[in-house]
């Protein structure tokens, strides 16, 4: 029997959020568990990884979801402030210039994109 999800997600996305990262991760693993693509879990796994300092696994992980997912501005987002914080930034400078080709109004890529 599949359990709805989305409960199991939210207390994930909320424990990361307030940075109880490994009790996130057990939270978005049971999501995955059930779902291995389910985006947002990914996301979130993702971003843990590099807040927990293994930058390579979040950078890997974020291109993988941002490569199968290239609609996803907040999935493209992430990856460009993870490639901007390991010194890439003629990818994270190229990835922020798409995001707002596709969304002109995306905020926080504004933002980011004054450092390109």
């Amino acid at each position: 029997m599949t359990m709805d999800l989305e409960p199991t997600y939210q207390l994930g996305f909320r424990l990361r959020c307030d940075g109880r990262y490994s009790e996130a991760r057990i939270e978005l693993q049971k999501v995955l568990d059930q779902n291995s693509q389910h985006v947002n879990a990914r996301h979130q796994v993702g971003l843990i990884l590099g807040f927990e300092g293994d930058f390579e696994a979040s950078l890997s992980a974020l291109q993988a979801l941002a490569n199968e997912n290239p609609n996803n501005l907040e999935v493209q987002y992430d990856l460009a402030m993870t490639e901007m914080m390991l010194g890439m930034f003629d990818e994270a400078c190229g990835r922020l210039k798409a995001i707002l080709n596709v969304d002109p109004s995306h905020e926080k890529a504004q933002q980011q994109v004054s450092y390109c």
